[in-house]
């Protein structure tokens, strides 16, 4: 009967165990439940069948969950429940094509070097050059470099 008992919390900790890797990430119930079922059983092992059993129990219990986890990860299972979409749509960026070097704006945010921008109408994302700018401040395009809008603030009115 205690060999039983000893095998029924080492397959409940490999289920909760496996349970917390693959289904449930993070510090949960599933993987609390899994220590503690493979703790106890480990205890029960030396503390009724001595400390040969206790051995035993203790090399076998964690080749199980080894073994356990090689062969789930090896199957076909983790196919069946991996997300397999893939992410076709892009960010709609007509407004930033459409600005090109020397374009003038309002800063419509303050630009603590990141900020937003009215510039030909829209609102765009851009970087100031010159460190901080303060909202409703003229400023000016001064460069275009992969895909982020470099501004600075406007020195002279045109």
């Amino acid at each position: 009967m205690d060999i039983l008992i000893i095998i029924a919390l080492i397959v409940a900790g490999i289920i909760l165990f496996l349970v917390e890797i693959f289904i449930i990430p993070g510090i949960s119930f599933a993987g609390i439940g899994a220590f503690v079922c493979l703790i106890y059983a480990n205890y029960f092992a030396f503390s009724n069948l001595g400390n040969t059993a206790g051995f035993i129990t203790l090399a076998a219990s964690t080749l199980a969950c080894v073994a356990s986890l090689f062969i789930f990860m090896r199957s076909k299972t983790l196919d069946k429940i991996a997300l397999k979409k893939n992410i076709t749509s892009t960010v709609d960026n007509k407004a930033e094509q459409s600005i090109k070097v020397g374009d003038t704006g309002i800063a419509f945010t303050r630009l603590a070097l990141i900020g937003i921008a009215d510039i030909n109408g829209h609102h765009v994302e851009v970087r100031s050059i010159d460190g901080f700018i303060d909202e409703k401040t003229p400023i000016i395009v001064s460069r275009i470099d992969n895909g982020n809008i470099l501004v600075e603030k406007q020195t002279q009115t045109i």
